[in-house]
């Protein structure tokens, strides 16, 4: 049994460090799942798991454990980053703006409750306080990386080794931040006097009179005299709306039209464009018709498929510079991007892993398939050199110094902040630099929860030596309330205010507050009791905006005030 005894206790050996951090993660991840009035704490339970384990004394050499944290908190930002970088600058159009003003006055009045509780309830000459009440704070809002971005802060700051056990009051105020959250919002609906059964009417009627960018496809008649004689491009420019032609019926002969096709009256055309643009387009050109055009079709068969794109140099062209009608003699009609279906504007740019839909002789479709590449098993082969590049890249960014005048030490954006930004910038435009940042989602999530559950077990390991001594002995209780006062009153304000001035759906509210929060349990709650997408497009609309910041303000608090 001594081999058995060994495997435990020699904390240098490759096979104890394996088998801690194996235990710590798996036993924290299943505890995790455990619902509590349908709400758990879900990975985050891995930092409990593993605050238990360093208690106890089983641990790991130290600088093994710092690289695993600060490795997984790279791994874990960075992946959060290329998810969201696609959609970082868009979440600003079509009332994102205002949703993402409200967030980040969330996240101010955030440090600002922080900052007046440190000075009400701790005594400010004692230098770990603010420290600790910053780990409070990431408990508070449970974002984790905001609470890595913070240690790696302190360690510029102290760089003599001055521990100050951050995960210790994060999570003392964690478990109530999940809570206080969803109570939060509940309070506002009745502060409101919402009624989830007409709120969800409401979006019911709001997306019926909005389809967006739906695709919608009809027959018509060309009757309008004006656009005889006329080119394809010159009726659409004057529409002033995107408009494909997927095919003209004239003088009997079945064909693609191309942009200098000319329509005239009589002619028969099959179109596709944006649904709420569809009324317009019939009146200019004529009335809606029962098109039977089988007979024609025999002698010019058309074909109408789904083509994947997978060549990596399609990666950010866009669709009205490819000349798709005058070179293949084929039409793109509609693009589906992630599963929704997106109507094929030219100024659309196509990602690898985008599908297409192609309407054209069937040889020239083959032809355009060829051309996209159209090989799924290619996306099964993941992009890691973009993934390590990336790192590479952020790191050297992060370890940049900004002098700023009146600070102790230089600004750095660090190993938090760094891999974020460049993540960011690589997920929107990475195919201007030649990298294929396409990933599966299943993919994105595995390496993302990988890296955070390396840093939470060794959060949670470093931080249970001196964990009990923190929550019996110390403030532990002054940090659960004081979290719990900085989780509920911005949700109480900016949900109050955002409901009562811009008059946003309650279920958009939720989401917005779930994602200032970056908190999954509040969206799947809010998802429960919405029948539409309201609350995942408030939730993804603040998201990448709120992580940023969070994981960036977490840094200029540590070196703008804890140093002083």
């Amino acid at each position: 049994m001594d081999w058995l005894i060994d495997l435990f206790t020699t904390q240098d050996s490759v096979a104890h460090i394996s088998l801690l951090y194996s235990l710590v993660i798996a036993i924290g991840i299943l505890l995790g799942k455990i619902k509590i009035g349908g709400i758990s704490l879900g990975v985050t339970f891995v930092l409990f798991v593993g605050i238990i384990a360093g208690h106890i004394g089983f641990t790991a050499p130290l600088a093994v454990m710092n690289f695993l944290q600060d490795f997984g908190l790279i791994l874990f930002v960075f992946m959060i980053g290329l998810q969201v970088g696609p959609g970082f600058f868009e979440s600003f159009g079509r009332g994102g703006i205002k949703l993402n003003l409200m967030s980040c006055a969330a996240i101010l009045l955030n440090i600002g409750v922080m900052f007046a509780c440190y000075f009400i309830f701790f005594d400010t000459s004692d230098p770990k306080n603010l420290p600790m009440m910053v780990g409070t704070l990431y408990g508070a809002v449970t974002n984790t990386p905001g609470l890595g971005a913070a240690q790696e802060a302190l360690q510029s700051v102290f760089p003599k080794g001055v521990n100050f056990n951050l995960a210790s009051a994060y999570a003392c105020a964690y478990p109530l931040g999940v809570l206080g959250i969803i109570g939060a919002s509940l309070a506002v609906k009745f502060l409101c006097h919402v009624d989830f059964n007409k709120e969800n009417e409401e979006l019911l009627e709001r997306e019926q009179a909005d389809p967006h960018e739906k695709p919608h496809v009809m027959y018509l008649k060309v009757a309008n005299a004006y656009i005889a004689g006329r080119t394809l491009s010159q009726i659409s420019e004057f529409l002033n709306r995107d408009i494909v032609c997927t095919r003209i019926l004239h003088n009997g002969a079945l064909s693609v039209p191309k942009r200098e096709t000319k329509f005239e009256l009589g002619d028969e055309v099959l179109v596709a464009c944006a649904e709420s643009d569809a009324e317009a387009i019939q009146a200019f050109i004529g009335p809606t018709i029962e098109a039977n055009w089988t007979e024609n079709e025999k002698s010019q068969p058309m074909v109408s498929r789904k083509i994947l794109i997978t060549n990596t140099a399609m990666n950010g062209k866009s669709l009205g510079k490819m000349h798709f009608s005058s070179l293949y003699g084929v039409n793109v009609t509609r693009i589906n991007r992630q599963g929704m279906d997106l109507f094929a504007s030219r100024s659309h740019h196509f990602h690898v892993g985008d599908r297409i839909t192609v309407v054209g002789p069937e040889e020239n479709v083959n032809r355009v398939a060829e051309l996209m590449g159209n090989q799924e098993r290619k996306l099964n082969v993941p992009n890691i050199a973009t993934i390590f590049i990336g790192i590479i890249i952020g790191i050297i960014f992060g370890s940049l110094p900004i002098a700023i005048p009146g600070m102790p030490v230089p600004l750095k954006l660090g190993l938090a902040g760094g891999p974020l930004i460049i993540a960011i910038i690589i997920g929107r435009w990475g195919y201007r630099m030649g990298l294929n940042t396409y990933m599966t989602t299943s993919a994105n999530m595995m390496l993302r929860e990988f890296g955070l559950v390396l840093f939470l077990a060794s959060v949670g390991i470093k931080a249970g030596d001196g964990f009990w001594e923190t929550v019996v002995s110390g403030d532990g209780i002054k940090y659960v309330g004081t979290g719990f006062l900085i989780t509920i009153i911005p949700i109480l304000i900016v949900a109050f205010f955002a409901r009562k001035k811009y008059k946003f759906n309650y279920f958009t509210i939720m989401g917005m507050i779930a994602g200032t929060y970056t908190d999954p349990p509040a969206l799947a709650y809010a998802n429960s009791v919405c029948s539409g997408e309201a609350s995942a497009i408030g939730y993804s609309t603040v998201y990448p905006l709120s992580m940023f910041l969070r994981i960036f303000t977490a840094q200029l608090i540590v070196l703008f005030f804890c140093g002083v």
